[in-house]
């Protein structure tokens, strides 16, 4: 993982209860998927976490992995959508995704519930949040993994808005656990995006 965050599952219940947020903790392996933007701006790096908390009868767990919540380059300088790249807007999206085929390929978590996305339409490097329109809708916004094979360290194509991993064996992970998940309590999953600003520090 990159250095400049560390989360901590308190942490993280705790900044979820406070903005008013589910936060999942009745049951094993009930997951709570949790993405952090983090203030590192850089274009075109898996500079964001997605966090993965739940408990077990043992103890609390706490997955955190390297990912990008925002479009590479390659798609905002070409967006697919005329009215600009999408990039998911912090928030809280109940059943958000379900497990699926991410193009029909492999197993990933696929958008079945609604998002908000901003529409960065000035087709630049820039990660453009501020005064860019809004939509709310079906968009294809997955959470998959980048390169089969290796560490990514260059988003470019791998996300024109989906939620990127990096590693390949950490979405292995993730995929492993929602399955587990999925048998327990239904194939459907809330996703919340958080800015590294919103988490609490004590």
């Amino acid at each position: 993982m990159q250095e400049n965050i560390r989360v901590r599952f308190g942490q993280l219940q705790t900044t979820m209860i406070a903005k008013g947020y589910a936060w999942f903790d009745n049951g094993d392996y009930n997951l709570n998927l949790v993405g952090i933007r983090t203030r590192d701006n850089r274009a075109n790096t898996f500079n964001d976490r997605l966090a993965v908390a739940f408990r077990t009868v043992e103890r609390p767990h706490l997955f955190v992995f390297d990912c990008t919540t925002d479009p590479g380059v390659y798609w905002r300088e070409q967006p697919i959508n005329l009215e600009g790249t999408a990039i998911v807007k912090p928030g809280q999206y109940r059943g958000l995704w379900q497990l699926g085929k991410h193009q029909g390929k492999y197993d990933a978590l696929v958008q079945r519930g609604l998002v908000t996305v901003y529409r960065d339409n000035n087709k630049d490097a820039v990660l453009d949040m501020l005064y860019m329109p809004e939509e709310r809708g079906h968009f294809g916004i997955n959470c998959h993994r980048a390169s089969a094979e290796g560490t990514s360290s260059t988003v470019n194509r791998w996300s024109a808005g989906c939620q990127v991993l990096a590693n390949p064996d950490d979405f292995a992970l993730l995929m492993a656990l929602c399955r587990k998940a999925a048998a327990l309590y239904g194939n459907s999953f809330t996703y919340t995006l958080l800015d590294e600003g919103d988490l609490w520090t004590p």
